[in-house]
């Protein structure tokens, strides 16, 4: 069985997912003409991106509007050794975390928040600082986004 690590991307793949990631819901006819190749073989590559996880699903990207309507942050969240599993499985469980990636540098996770107000961020902060496993958290506000170009291929 097959897997997006063991497929090579050639260029039609590359122009065909970065199509995709402008607008997803592009149709089929449009995408073949954009990138000069048969209906057919835009169906069959996306089929294939699917199957291999090279494409692992479709999403929405919300508007300034809708964001401006809460507070995003991003944490970075240092933790007491061995005990990542647990802080992970915690931060897995809190519905305002977005996204949580292990780095390396300064902090072990850094996470992205978002929170309907100032007072929920504060409540979601404390709550992430008492986690037992949780050294230190440091926060950052997201004031606006300046460039958003998703995941690159």
């Amino acid at each position: 069985m097959s897997d997006s690590r063991t497929h090579a991307l050639d260029e039609i793949d590359r122009q065909l997912i970065a199509a995709l990631q402008i607008n997803a819901r592009e149709s089929v006819a449009t995408l073949a003409r954009q990138l000069g190749i048969a209906r057919t073989t835009v169906t069959s590559r996306i089929a294939r991106l699917e199957k291999t996880k090279v494409i692992s699903g479709y999403g929405v990207r919300l508007g300034q509007r809708v964001i401006d309507g809460g507070l995003q942050a991003y944490v970075g969240i240092t933790v007491q050794p061995r005990s990542g599993r647990e802080v992970v499985r915690r931060l897995s469980a809190m519905g305002q975390v977005q996204q949580l990636c292990a780095v390396s540098g300064e902090f072990d996770y850094v996470a992205w928040l978002r929170s309907e107000s100032p007072e929920q961020l504060d409540q979601l902060l404390d709550q992430i600082g008492s986690l037992e496993g949780v050294e230190k958290t440091t926060t950052s506000i997201i004031l606006s986004s300046k460039v958003d170009r998703g995941q690159p291929v």
